[in-house]
């Protein structure tokens, strides 16, 4: 069986393979191929895989499953052959974007951003911002209940915060994404962790940020796409939002793009996941994976309509 990695390292952090298994390294997907991709049967894309990475699936007649290394799955959903099996990491990732959650939470809430910026200017800015809001006491709306809701819902939980959960489906402690106008005027924190599907695309649009209260933050550790940029824009200039992301649309942000420049917000460059021990975590699952596929035994993680 012909597998390939996108790390070194793997091979090892994998652990012990199966008999008749030969690992290959393909690093990027626009680096010569290790071997014949048409002998390819288990591969692991390269972490956060665009469009040129899935094309390459079309060159492998044999692949069976493709296992992720990232918990979204959005830009391979719908993508590969019929009876090819595509499998998100998800567990991987929920503690590491937990905690982006809660400093990006904390850092808005508290002005570190500015603070930043006036280090840089050396600056002693004490009574430029004081007095900073505090998170204790906040209403969180965590929108998506999965592993990594339930992980930040964790480290949220000593500020004694009064969390609220939606998701698609609803269910005991969860409301459905259908009550959204009603629940978002009572949160002061809104964190999106939704999958980008058709439904979630665009979902935070104009009625959805004006339904929140004003000052309220909005926090986005999912994918751009799933808010509308240009209604986001709109608030944040108003001064009437605020909001600290991960992700934008587009991505890579422009350097010319309005939302460097937008007041009230915090931003990073999509690296809430990647952080120091993710690849022993990852190729944990893998080799986990990996084994159960050679064993004959249903593999985890399998993605059905983008979740």
């Amino acid at each position: 069986m012909q597998i390939w990695i996108p790390h070194e390292a793997g091979r090892e952090l994998m652990g012990p393979l199966p008999a008749g298994a030969e690992v290959d390294v393909l690093a990027r997907a626009d680096d010569p191929f290790p071997g014949d991709p048409a002998g390819v049967e288990f591969w692991v894309p390269p972490f956060l895989s665009t469009g040129d990475a899935v094309r390459l699936a079309a060159s492998m007649p044999n692949l069976k499953v493709v296992q992720l290394l990232s918990a979204g799955a959005d830009a391979w959903a719908g993508r590969l052959a019929e009876g090819v099996l595509l499998c998100d990491a998800r567990g991987v990732h929920d503690g590491h974007t937990a905690e982006w959650i809660v400093a990006a939470i904390l850092s808005s809430l508290r002005r570190f951003d500015h603070y930043a910026r006036a280090q840089a200017d050396h600056r002693w800015s004490f009574a430029e911002v004081t007095p900073t809001d505090v998170l204790e006491g906040k209403r969180v709306l965590i929108v998506g209940a999965g592993s990594i809701g339930a992980a930040t819902a964790a480290r949220l939980a000593p500020f004694e915060v009064e969390l609220t959960y939606a998701a698609r489906t609803a269910r005991p402690g969860v409301h459905g994404v259908d009550e959204l106008p009603d629940l978002l005027p009572y949160a002061d924190i809104v964190v999106l962790l939704v999958p980008l599907t058709a439904q979630t695309r665009g979902m935070v649009d104009a009625a959805f940020l004006a339904a929140m209260p004003d000052g309220s933050l909005l926090v986005n550790a999912a994918r751009g796409p799933v808010v509308e940029t240009g209604a986001l824009l709109k608030e944040l200039n108003s001064g009437r939002l605020w909001a600290a992301v991960d992700v934008t649309e587009p991505e890579p942000l422009p350097s010319d793009h309005p939302l460097w420049d937008a007041p009230n917000l915090l931003l990073t460059p999509h690296v809430a996941g990647t952080v120091r021990g993710l690849l022993t975590k990852a190729y944990r699952l893998v080799g986990e994976q990996l084994r159960s596929y050679a064993a004959g035994d249903p593999v985890t993680n399998q993605v059905h309509e983008g979740y």
